[in-house]
């Protein structure tokens, strides 16, 4: 039983590893793509316009993260604040839950949790939707500032 538990121990950490090299992979895809499609400019981009915005006319709780994260790469963080305000709160929270797990796969070092409370889940929650579906969306200043055209034709 000792040889099978071993075993089992070296497959998951195995698997583990690769989840981590997947994720970590994916990232960097998505960087690089938009790097290489800049969603900022008015050309179409292989995936097309905004499917929630070019039915509803609307911003949606995706619109603008694309912008954000080009924004992001390039370190500029009012225009990706701008873009997607809500989204950009969370990528520190969700950066170090990657690097937690990737420390804790390939170093066996874990380093510690985030410990927030079930209420501050769902304040963020509550908030990322308010803001992402109504706040954007108002006509008036200072929301206007968060409106996010459909730049695709």
């Amino acid at each position: 039983m000792g040889a099978l538990s071993h075993l089992a121990t070296v497959a998951n950490r195995a698997a583990q590893r690769w989840a981590t090299l997947g994720a970590a992979a994916a990232v960097v895809a998505a960087g690089a793509f938009v790097l290489r499609f800049d969603p900022t400019d008015r050309i179409a981009d292989p995936t097309g316009p905004c499917l929630w915005h070019s039915i509803t006319g609307v911003n949606g709780p995706g619109c603008g993260g694309t912008r954000m994260f080009y924004y992001l790469l390039h370190g500029d963080l009012a225009q990706a604040a701008r873009h997607h305000l809500a989204a950009l709160v969370a990528v520190p929270f969700v950066a170090y839950l990657g690097l937690r797990w990737a420390a804790t796969v390939w170093l066996g070092r874990e380093l510690p949790a985030l410990r927030l409370s079930p209420r501050v889940y769902a304040v963020y929650i509550g908030a990322f939707l308010l803001y992402s579906t109504v706040l954007r969306n108002l006509p008036w200043a200072p929301f206007t500032w968060f409106d996010i055209p459909n730049l695709t034709p």
